[in-house]
């Protein structure tokens, strides 16, 4: 029997995520094989009227095809991906494995081509800016794993996460962009980090269950060269197939001019992938009050309750500062006080203390005025 939780799910993602109308197609793209959930999104689609298709991958797979993919494969592999993709109004990608390191042996020359070619090509031209889309993970005992979890107070907690009420919360954010829409100047400081930037005239982006599940975070970008200082990133921060840790970033007139990490050369060779992969595309600042600790997966970490995340490389077209790059990495400090605490100045006044909002009109954001 299926779980019920699924179609209230599927419910959310088409009629509130999407907001799939009659007549609109939507492409559900599948990392793995979720059936039951890939079935409700479908169910539900055809309820709104609209059209579904379904493509399914598998991580597996993926690994062996990007082992020894060529520049001219992933180019047409890019132009195959991108005709389908153009002629969607919506998206809908379930991002599911057992193994989060699946990829962690492909050629970093190879998964750079790829970034360059399917990731740039299909996402950031085309299902970015001119699709409605929404990206979730789904649960599994590998997440469970990484959350310190059991299997099913993980599953507990991710349909607490995904099915909470976003209507609430993107109320609740519009004092926060109305600050930030105020603000010039950013000073964040924290252990080993002491961190400035301007925001003035970049524009601020509530994301409340419509292009992410979960959700709960509002971007802006920084004005590209008005970044200075220093940043300690204190989770953990996949990106392709390998985890980064103690990630420890000096920034000068907004370029990283030195990254060191666990694996300093593996991390600089990203940061060399071209000239905006050093300079920062977005800013943002998570509440999600569910969410507490890393677990190793962005979607959710990004999200984290008294967190922020400041991001190399591709800005969003929504909140643009003109950097242009193949790669966009959340990467994340958690300033809750269990985390080493910190604190976030809009123009010299303290907005955030220790994870929790200090300014009334902001204190709708802390999450025992966010849970439903």
């Amino acid at each position: 029997m299926r779980d019920p939780r699924l179609q209230q799910l599927a419910q959310q993602i088409i009629h509130y995520s999407i907001d799939l109308q009659k007549g609109e197609k939507v492409l559900i793209e599948n990392t793995g094989l979720q059936q039951e959930l890939v079935s409700s999104l479908i169910e539900e689609a055809y309820k709104a009227e609209g059209q579904p298709f379904v493509n399914v991958k598998d991580p597996k797979v993926q690994r062996s095809l990007l082992k020894n993919a060529t520049e001219e494969q992933l180019h047409l592999q890019a132009e195959q991906e991108a005709s389908l993709m153009t002629q969607m109004d919506a998206y809908v990608a379930i991002r599911s494995g057992e193994n989060i390191s699946e990829l962690s042996d492909v050629p970093a020359e190879n998964m750079k081509l790829y970034n360059q070619t399917v990731g740039q090509k299909v996402h950031r031209e085309i299902r970015v800016p001119k699709t409605k889309w929404c990206v979730l993970r789904y649960p599994n005992a590998s997440m469970a794993q990484l959350a310190n979890m059991s299997t099913e107070q993980f599953e507990d907690f991710y349909f607490n996460v995904c099915t909470l009420d976003y209507k609430k919360m993107d109320q609740a954010m519009d004092s926060l962009v109305k600050r930030m829409e105020e603000t010039d100047r950013v000073r964040i400081t924290g252990p080993n980090t002491d961190l400035e930037f301007s925001i003035k005239g970049i524009p601020n982006v509530k994301c409340a269950g419509h292009l992410n599940l979960p959700d709960g975070e509002v971007y802006t970008a920084p004005v590209k060269d008005s970044v200075n200082g220093t940043l300690h990133y204190n989770t953990p921060s996949p990106y392709n197939g390998f985890t980064f840790e103690d990630v420890f970033l000096t920034f000068k007139d907004g370029k990283i001019v030195d990254a060191t990490a666990n694996d300093t050369e593996r991390i600089n060779e990203i940061f060399n992938t071209d000239e905006g992969a050093r300079y920062i595309g977005e800013f943002a600042i998570g509440v999600n009050p569910y969410i507490l600790h890393p677990m190793k997966d962005i979607l959710f970490d990004e999200k984290i309750d008294g967190s922020f995340h400041f991001t190399p490389g591709q800005c969003y077209d929504e909140a643009p500062n003109g950097n242009d790059s193949a790669i966009h990495w959340d990467m994340v400090m958690i300033q809750r006080t269990e985390y080493g605490g910190g604190e976030i100045y809009f123009d010299d006044v303290l907005i955030r203390k220790d994870g929790r909002f200090v300014v009334p009109d902001l204190e709708a954001l802390n999450p025992e005025n966010l849970k439903s």
